[in-house]
């Protein structure tokens, strides 16, 4: 799945749904996708947190299958940035 399928996911979750600040999963050599202003996108930007992983950890995180704190413990993803941005995502795919 690429990215721009899975970012356009993302973004019918997020309708009317509230999600302040932004956020930025990086994938690396795949590419990013963007959270910001109630939408999903791929273009690059600067974000208030940056979750790192691979393509298959985001859509395992995505999907319900893989935790994040247990990610975080394991080494699939790593966050830098505003921990309370990242701890909103949780209220959004959970």
């Amino acid at each position: 799945m690429a990215l721009h399928d899975i970012a356009e996911g993302i973004s019918e979750v997020l309708q009317g749904k509230a999600f302040e600040g932004s956020l930025k999963f990086d994938c690396g050599n795949d590419g990013v996708i963007i959270l910001a202003d109630g939408t999903a996108s791929t273009t690059n930007r600067d974000t208030d947190c940056t979750i790192t992983l691979s393509q298959d950890n985001l859509v395992k995180l995505l999907t319900g299958k893989l935790n994040p704190m247990t990610g975080v413990m394991m080494g699939k993803l790593k966050i830098s940035g505003d921990m309370a941005t990242a701890m909103k995502l949780g209220k959004l795919i959970g």
